[in-house]
């Protein structure tokens, strides 16, 4: 059976930019982006005003198209040990079996090692599977970018047929069942177990994956010893060949569409095009969104292959060599390749203290 895509009942809107820690630089950088951006028709930036007029934090006022990741939050410790319990809870999916740490792994990468996860009855889904550190920072959930919070991911994934598949009522009749859960929700929540109060515990949980301590973030908040030499030129070069045009902002990415093809057809030589090939156009119905996907993230890169949307690609040499063909119009020398990626490896951050790695089978 082909992978198919689930539709929310209802689409969600789309909301400007709201985390100023994830926009793009006032430099000569947001000019590239924006050019980018505006070239597809599907993103209006007159009406996304916040994604220009940032605030920077006068700490951070480089001239560097990425910042560093902010402090990890300091909410309700009450509240995100719940969401944490919500996150590991398999009474979540219908089957009892699925959890939202069956496809984000958190010992890892916050992902899997799979091409495309495997979601209720072993059914194959359909895109690969994002990592789940960070993404609070994205504006934008999702490849296709149709959950514009991580409150709308979650019950998009709840009631996915191919993925929970399960109910909002079966999960609060479940909860209510346990005396545990009874007790945490009414000492957080006037109303007790909800939908709604659910969606924002496993948030707030989530609001806290953040990979602090990588190596450029240090550099970039002032230790100039974080860095050798052929990692520094490995940046010069992410920027000299305009990959900052599109990575950038506190995530290296995340808060910004694009279409995959600029210079060349990417999915030419497709023997089928997926329903999921169709990105954006999916979520919008427009033409001119086909095969447009949210940028992703490059942070912990290094350990969260395989790579794009459809899990294609295993190695950052074979990404950097696609990437440059055809987003960007040109071939990138071996020892260049060979450079940046020495640089991608400095994103790979820690989560309690631990380097992140690769995900592996078990």
């Amino acid at each position: 059976m082909k992978p198919s895509l689930w539709r929310p009942k209802k689409k969600p809107s789309i909301h400007p930019v709201r985390q100023a820690s994830n926009r793009p630089l006032k430099s000569a950088w947001q000019g590239l982006c924006c050019l980018f951006v505006t070239s597809l028709p599907g993103i209006n930036l007159a009406n996304h005003n916040e994604f220009i007029n940032i605030a920077i934090t006068p700490a951070y006022q480089t001239r560097e198209p990425i910042l560093p990741l902010p402090a990890i939050p300091r909410l309700d410790p009450a509240k995100v040990a719940l969401g944490k319990k919500l996150f590991f809870d398999v009474r979540l999916s219908a089957s009892k079996k699925l959890s939202c740490a069956s496809c984000h792994d958190l010992s890892s990468n916050g992902a899997d090692y799979q091409v495309r996860s495997r979601g209720h009855d072993n059914a194959t889904l359909a895109v690969n599977t994002p990592s789940i550190f960070n993404a609070t920072l994205n504006p934008w959930q999702f490849w296709d970018g149709r959950a514009d919070s991580l409150e709308e991911q979650i019950n998009q994934v709840i009631e996915n047929p191919r993925e929970m598949a399960n109910s909002w009522p079966v999960i609060i009749r479940r909860l209510k069942n346990d005396p545990a859960y009874q007790r945490k929700f009414r000492r957080l929540y006037t109303d007790g177990i909800s939908a709604e109060n659910i969606r924002n515990a496993i948030t707030a949980f989530e609001n806290t994956l953040l990979t602090p301590d990588s190596r450029f973030d240090r550099w970039l908040q002032g230790d100039k010893q974080a860095l050798n030499a052929e990692q520094k030129k490995g940046y010069r070069l992410f920027k000299d060949y305009g990959c900052a045009a599109c990575h950038q902002g506190v995530n290296v990415g995340g808060n910004l569409f694009q279409k995959v093809g600029i210079f060349a057809d990417y999915f030419q030589h497709r023997d089928e095009i997926q329903l999921a090939d169709y990105g954006r156009f999916n979520v919008t119905g427009r033409k001119q969104d086909q095969h447009v996907f949210r940028v992703p993230s490059l942070r912990n890169v290094e350990v969260t292959a395989p790579y794009f949307h459809d899990g294609s690609v295993n190695t950052l040499h074979e990404v950097i060599r696609l990437v440059a063909r055809y987003q960007l119009g040109r071939t990138i020398p071996e020892d260049d390749i060979k450079s940046i990626i020495t640089f991608l490896k400095t994103l790979t951050g820690k989560y309690k203290g631990r380097r992140l790695t690769q995900a592996h089978a078990p």
